[in-house]
């Protein structure tokens, strides 16, 4: 099998640098800088879930898409979603090289922009939830897994071979991935949970950076924080004729808020699994929230926004929603 990725930042080095572990023929397109330094000593991915590795055999770091040569049976779309028309312009020449095309961003337009670029026959839809954050050229931390990272299905809500084909290459590189018929209803789930996370991370922790995700939910106005927001998103999901599944099961905590018999109750669940995530010594933030602290424009227009955007359509209000993604848009106003 053959893959290339596009986006040899954090998680695309975490995923690639896995596959080509597993014996896939791994291409990542990477900043100049991240490339060079893959080429000259390999690909390090350590974190406390899986230790360290060091990649070295069956991955080809380049810097520009024209330089990945040769087909592809997948391509992996795994830059920033505020960079993807750029991205595919730049990579106009490899499309028809590429069997299957699939996208690992966290929005849900990024199929339809797919489709567009290669044509609806190409696209695969995936969704993941791996951590990955590029600390230094060559270096990467895989800070945050789920019970079950990845899963693919096709649009139509089929399984199809080539989704089992990339479903069994994951698995076999240690992310435990699933084939599944409801990928529509993934791809919105993993959104919502996405947006709840972001949204309390960006608005309640940036101004310590020293704090990530578990010392803002330990605290009881925290943890209300998060809830209420998770009351707005799960209005719209639910709305949508879903319910919750806790796909990125421990990750997740919309089942337990939509299922709590009280406010309280959810708040508590809330800050005893940040309690317990604490005792672990697991820390982490949301890409949103490094942003924020980076002072660069944030991806709330594609994570916030739709949901706000389907809030509207229904006539459902989230105002605590609506605030943050006002303050982000303050933020992103002055942001690099």
């Amino acid at each position: 099998m053959r893959i290339c990725i596009l986006g040899g930042g954090g998680l695309g080095s975490v995923v690639g640098g896995y596959l080509a572990e597993a014996g896939v023929d791994v291409t990542l397109i990477a900043r100049s800088s991240h490339a060079e330094m893959i080429k000259k000593n390999g690909l390090r991915i350590y974190g406390q879930r899986r230790g360290e590795h060091l990649i070295k055999e069956n991955l080809t770091a380049v810097t520009n898409p024209d330089e990945a040569l040769g087909e592809f049976d997948y391509f992996m779309l795994a830059v920033k979603s505020k960079d993807t028309a750029v991205a595919l312009q730049d990579a106009i020449r490899l499309k028809d090289r590429c069997a299957t095309v699939v996208s690992l961003q966290n929005n849900i337009v990024k199929e339809s922009l797919l489709a567009e670029w290669a044509g609806e026959a190409k696209v695969l839809g995936v969704s993941i939830i791996e951590g990955g954050t590029l600390e230094s050229p060559g270096v990467v931390v895989n800070h945050i897994t789920a019970t079950t990272t990845f899963y693919a299905g096709e649009l139509d809500g089929t399984v199809s071979p080539r989704a089992e084909k990339l479903v069994a290459a994951m698995n076999k590189a240690g992310l435990p991935s699933k084939a599944v018929d409801c990928i529509r209803q993934v791809l919105w789930e993993k959104l919502c949970q996405i947006c709840n996370a972001s949204a309390f991370s960006a608005s309640a922790l940036p101004a310590n950076p020293e704090l990530t995700f578990n010392e803002g939910a330990v605290v009881r106005a925290g943890a209300e924080h998060y809830v209420t927001l998770g009351y707005e998103i799960l209005s719209v999901y639910t709305r949508m004729g879903y319910t919750p599944q806790n796909f990125y099961a421990p990750l997740s905590r919309l089942k337990e808020v939509h299922e709590a018999k009280s406010f309280d109750e959810a708040c508590d669940s809330l800050m005893l699994m940040a309690q317990q995530l604490q005792g672990k010594g697991i820390r982490s933030r949301t890409s949103m929230h490094d942003d924020v602290l980076n002072h660069r424009k944030s991806e709330a227009p594609w994570i916030l926004k739709p949901i706000i955007e389907k809030a509207r359509e229904f006539g459902l209000p989230v105002p605590t929603l609506v605030a943050v993604d006002r303050i982000l848009t303050v933020l992103d106003t002055y942001a690099k």
